[in-house]
């Protein structure tokens, strides 16, 4: 048995060889997490996906894999994606394309895809005089997700002014969010109510598109920050290959998504994967980035 003498003297030592490790405060290690969780949702999606393949097949796209099950990490992953990037926000014009951007992926989640018919084993569907168009019998869970984006996003207006309003939140920093909300939200409820059909067949894509054009517009806001020091040309370099590869997917993505059909190679599976992979490289280079930055606030750079 070490006497007191021993262990007092070894303290010390443990103390020393511990040192070389680096003290963070909480805000930085949940900004860290955060972007480490939500790049873990692109592998929570592919793996779902990749096993409901081994049932189902290759279907046309990913979202086509909504109506297997591989639904419940599809919808959860993407509700959970929303939630890190509203948490996570940014700095400036970056805070409101991730705040725009958790607006959208509730709505890829919440209403599903349009299909061809016959393109997932077991839905059935009819499409008279259209290639693509939505699954009527999902009707249902569509009407109660909408529901509750709406009145769960309308809430969190609504506390964002209460806060403002106490001056607990600054409303000069966060004015640009609030109204791309109110515009989101609205147009959301007032399509549904007045224009329901339409919404059901193209709200899916249209919240696909704007969700990865937001990221290809942030990797440039990262790549050329207004303010602040610029990042290294590696990392620039990297910002603006993905942004230009999410701008060339989108594009082919909203060519051949309306015409794609069940019998075709699944080019769009492919885009929506490629699509994936650059958004979860997005935050693996932003996340190396910024592991040091010590001072993770919203102020505009």
């Amino acid at each position: 048995m070490r006497d007191p003498g021993e262990r007092a003297s070894a303290a010390p030592a443990i103390v020393a060889d511990m040192s070389h490790i680096a003290v963070t405060t909480s805000l930085e290690r949940t900004y860290r997490y955060l972007r480490i969780g939500v790049a873990g949702t692109v592998v929570a999606i592919l793996l779902a996906v990749a096993q409901a393949a081994t049932t189902y097949g290759w279907l046309t796209s990913i979202s086509d894999y909504f109506y297997t099950p591989a639904r419940d990490v599809f919808v959860g992953a993407l509700v959970a994606a929303s939630l890190a990037l509203f948490a996570l926000s940014g700095r400036g014009v970056e805070r409101a394309l991730f705040d725009a951007a958790a607006l959208f992926a509730p709505l890829i989640a919440l209403v599903p895809t349009t299909l061809a018919p016959g393109a997932v084993p077991g839905v059935l569907i009819d499409c008279p005089g259209v290639e693509r168009c939505f699954p009527m019998q999902y009707e249902p869970d569509a009407a109660n997700g909408v529901f509750v984006y709406v009145v769960v996003g309308g809430l969190v207006v609504l506390v964002a002014l209460l806060l403002a309003a106490l001056r607990q939140l600054s409303l000069a920093g966060v004015w640009p969010s609030l109204l791309i909300a109110l515009v989101v939200l609205a147009v959301v409820a007032l399509t549904w109510a007045l224009a329901h059909e339409t919404f059901l067949q193209y709200a899916h894509f249209a919240a696909t598109i704007a969700f990865f054009g937001l990221f290809a517009a942030a990797a440039v806001r990262n790549a050329f920050p207004r303010q602040g020091p610029p990042p290294s040309p590696v990392f620039r370099t990297l910002y603006i290959a993905i942004a230009t590869g999410l701008v060339a997917l989108l594009v082919t993505y909203a060519i051949v998504l309306p015409q794609a059909t069940a019998a075709e190679t699944p080019i769009v599976l492919v885009v929506e994967t490629a699509a994936l992979a650059l958004f979860f490289a997005f935050w693996v280079v932003q996340g190396v980035e910024k592991w040091p930055d010590t001072d993770p606030s919203i102020v505009a750079r």
